[in-house]
């Protein structure tokens, strides 16, 4: 095995981590999209196939579930074939699952559409993360931030097509087919860049059971941080609908200040990691988190909610970066394998958040779906410790 040391990129092919960078950039907001579609539609595609709300719930949670299958998917996929080639596979699925999803002419369609797109969610999850990581290590510094600012930049996009398609009148199968298109043209433009740093083969031995109790602590955070995002991003809609009498075109305002929200504080992290460190960051941001989350609870109209989710995004948003950044230093040379076990954790919080907020939104207590989460967000603080620099950094 011939090893590049740092600077330098394998014999025959220059290092371009620049455009790595930007392709993973361009990857990162393709998968924000896609999530953003799916969950903003979820009042669109529920009464035009009239949809149960427990049977809605039941989907959400078989996105989730299946998502933690996709992530398994893409971790040998990367094996095989390398992290780029993964996310190309994958946006090309999600395109045809999201079309799926809106011209899905009944129940059982709809269900194989969504099923579909947790799979290839998962297995996209898993290749943006492992390149991600591995130009974090081409930078020497924290980078992971600026990857999920454009997720959220993706996230806002799609939410803000949605309610203008619901504003025109305009089927949801026609706003499904305009983002699929826009995640094929992604696939085609992807491109394999060259890192400057040292290269390990993928598919490394076991790891050790010592790292596994070093990657606990960042996957029971990572939970809590995605029991908050599954409550916001999958039912926030449907509770400014339900609960705050929102219209239809007004409804995917609460997603789309939420992932503003994250956009700010992910543009933000790097620079913030930088200055004051990783744990004061993280402990911050937790209590920034359950402030919101207090605010969507007890808001008495959409638009104090739409600006608490928008406070919940800020907090939320920094977490689960620096959490997969951190987690994957711990062992750089297989870091495929330990973020494919960390989104488990991920997909954990997904499937506890979307279910117990779900179930309380059928039985009309929407906003103790919202107050739960909040409380769990302080103990992300006990978690904190554990969080460390990028490399070429101190804490102050």
């Amino acid at each position: 095995m011939s090893v590049s040391t740092p600077g330098r990129a394998r014999v025959g092919r220059p290092a371009d981590r620049a455009g790595a960078r930007r392709a993973t950039t361009l990857a990162f907001a393709a998968q924000g999209m896609s999530v953003a579609a799916v969950y903003t539609t979820v009042p669109a595609v529920t009464e035009h196939l009239r949809l149960s709300p427990l049977l809605t719930t039941a989907t959400l949670v078989g996105v989730a579930l299946t998502a933690g299958a996709g992530s398994f998917l893409g971790l040998a996929a990367v094996r095989v074939a390398g992290p780029v080639a993964t996310m190309r596979g994958a946006l090309v699925t999600i395109a045809v699952a999201l079309t799926l999803v809106g011209w899905a002419p009944g129940t059982a369609t709809v269900i194989c559409a969504y099923v579909l797109f947790g799979l290839a969610a998962g297995a996209l999850d898993v290749g943006i993360n492992t390149r991600g990581a591995a130009i974090e290590r081409a930078y020497g510094r924290s980078v992971f931030g600026s990857f999920y600012t454009a997720w959220s930049v993706g996230g806002v996009l799609a939410a803000l097509l949605t309610a203008g398609a619901a504003r025109l009148d305009r089927p949801v199968g026609e706003s499904l087919a305009v983002q699929a298109g826009v995640l094929l043209v992604v696939a085609v433009c992807l491109r394999t860049h060259t890192l400057p740093t040292t290269q390990v083969p993928y598919g490394q031995p076991p790891l050790e059971r010592g790292l596994w109790l070093r990657i606990l602590p960042f996957g029971l955070v990572l939970l809590i941080v995605y029991v908050v995002d599954s409550t916001v991003s999958a039912w926030s809609s449907v509770y400014l609908r339900q609960t705050l009498d929102a219209s239809l075109t007004v409804a995917p305002f609460a997603y789309a200040a939420y992932q503003a929200g994250t956009v700010v504080g992910r543009a933000t992290v790097d620079r913030l990691v930088q200055r004051v460190g990783t744990v004061a960051v993280v402990r911050t941001a937790a209590l920034v988190v359950a402030g919101g989350l207090a605010g969507v609870a007890t808001a008495p109209s959409w638009p104090i909610a739409v600006l608490a989710a928008g406070v919940v995004g800020l907090g939320a948003s920094v977490l689960a970066p620096l959490c997969l950044a951190s987690a994957a230093r711990l062992r750089p040379g297989a870091a495929e394998t330990v973020l494919a076990r960390l989104n488990l954790f991920n997909y954990a919080g997904v499937v506890t958040g979307g279910a117990v907020s779900g179930l309380l939104g059928s039985t009309g207590e929407f906003r103790l779906a919202y107050a739960l989460p909040a409380a769990l967000a302080v103990l992300v603080l006990a978690g904190a410790r554990h969080f460390t620099q990028p490399p070429g950094t101190s804490e102050t």
